[in-house]
């Protein structure tokens, strides 16, 4: 199978237009297409990961066939190979090129199905424990957690010392206890050998999903369990996004849906934990409407501000980012990034702000003039508090 990257930029036009406002005001520079090809289908930078050194970018997504399934589902050809490949940029983004990794097919499951194989040449052992204590803080260090499905239950863990070229593993990620833990790369590194990370474990029912904190602090032989983030919920809460504030305190978004029992809602809450992640309190949800949902991505820019983007799937189908200034106890109004997309398969973003200030987001979306899904990466300056 042969895949072509091509990497576009939106017309000068509608640059312009979406890019300026008042001085000190957010405005989007540019779109990137990292990946875009017709008949593929292009998703999910949210369950891989994305990291920097200096310029250097790297990004984890899905690539498989499409197929028209209609508008309520992923377009992607179940039957298919689904690849899991990487996308890396040396000049913050601008421009980039694909990477295919041999042996981590690392299989991702979006609501709870089966996407297809990976490369069918190349087969991924079990997971092993992990024997030897992680550095998590080389200089070229990067990890990625993922789960196998919401029924298995079970999650494995990689790293890599070489900024995404080679990766150790697949380890197993212990079960802390719980029915199953479901994975994807939410940690924060805390020095060499002490790490956290929040992940999502199944219900007592076995259903998706509670968010919890973890920590090692012996390079990953073994993890604590520390906590549940706010009680067992009647819908799910998911895919949290954490960041560190202070030596003591921590601030998380989760992707969080009602109960069926209840009236539809899809909305992103946020938490904060004053003793490092051991207890938790409620704060203002940060988006209230999400249309179908979706998980946000939470950064602390240089300025002190969080930022938060994330996917509206519902029309107009907009990708958005919020700010706060109070350590998520309020949010701005939502700036759009990205807008009149071609239907709500669009978003699971990751986000990170580059040396110079800019903030490159990486995510999927259904552009309005054809179906193929792709990879976009917007280029933009999130303005002054």
């Amino acid at each position: 199978m042969r895949f072509v990257l091509r990497v576009w930029l939106v017309l000068p036009a509608i640059v312009m237009f979406a890019s300026w406002g008042r001085a000190g005001e957010p405005r989007v520079e540019r779109h990137v297409v990292v990946f875009g090809e017709e008949g593929k289908f292009g998703g999910w930078p949210a369950n891989h990961g994305m990291w920097r050194w200096g310029d250097e970018i790297l990004v984890g997504f899905s690539i498989g066939e499409h197929k028209n399934l209609g508008e309520e589902y992923h377009n992607i050809d179940r039957e298919k190979p689904e690849y899991h490949v990487l996308a890396r940029s040396l000049d913050g983004g601008e421009t980039w090129t694909l990477e295919y990794p041999n042996d981590r097919g690392m299989l991702i499951n979006e609501g709870g199905m089966r996407h297809g194989t990976t490369d069918p040449r190349h087969t991924e052992p079990e997971p092993a424990p992990l024997t030897e204590p992680i550095d998590f803080t080389h200089p070229d260090f990067c990890m990625t957690m993922r789960f196998q499905t919401i029924h298995d239950g079970t999650s494995r863990l990689y790293y890599s010392y070489d900024r995404g070229h080679n990766w150790k593993g697949p380890f197993k990620v212990p079960s802390f206890g719980q029915p199953g833990v479901m994975a994807r790369p939410d940690y924060i590194v805390n020095g060499p050998k002490d790490c956290h990370v929040f992940l999502t474990a199944s219900k007592e029912d076995g259903k998706e999903g509670r968010v919890f904190a973890a920590r090692t602090t012996d390079g990953g032989l073994h993890w604590e369990f520390l906590s549940f983030v706010g009680p067992e919920p009647k819908g799910f809460a998911i895919m949290p996004s954490t960041v560190r504030l202070s030596p003591q305190d921590l601030v998380m978004t989760t992707r969080r849906r009602a109960a069926e029992s209840e009236p539809k809602r899809r909305w992103a809450d946020v938490w904060t934990s004053h003793d490092n992640g051991r207890h938790w309190e409620q704060l203002e949800d940060a988006v209230d409407d999400l249309g179908e949902g979706n998980p946000s991505s939470m950064i602390k820019l240089q300025d002190g501000r969080l930022c938060l983007t994330y996917g509206v799937r519902k029309a107009p189908f907009e990708m958005q980012a919020k700010f706060s200034s109070d350590g998520g106890k309020s949010w701005s109004k939502p700036f759009v990034l990205q807008t009149n997309g071609g239907g709500r398969d669009i978003g699971y973003p990751r986000t990170l702000q580059r040396p110079d200030g800019k903030v490159v987001t990486l995510y999927y979306f259904t552009p309005s003039d054809e179906p193929y899904r792709r990879i976009v990466a917007t280029i933009w300056d999130p303005g002054t508090p």
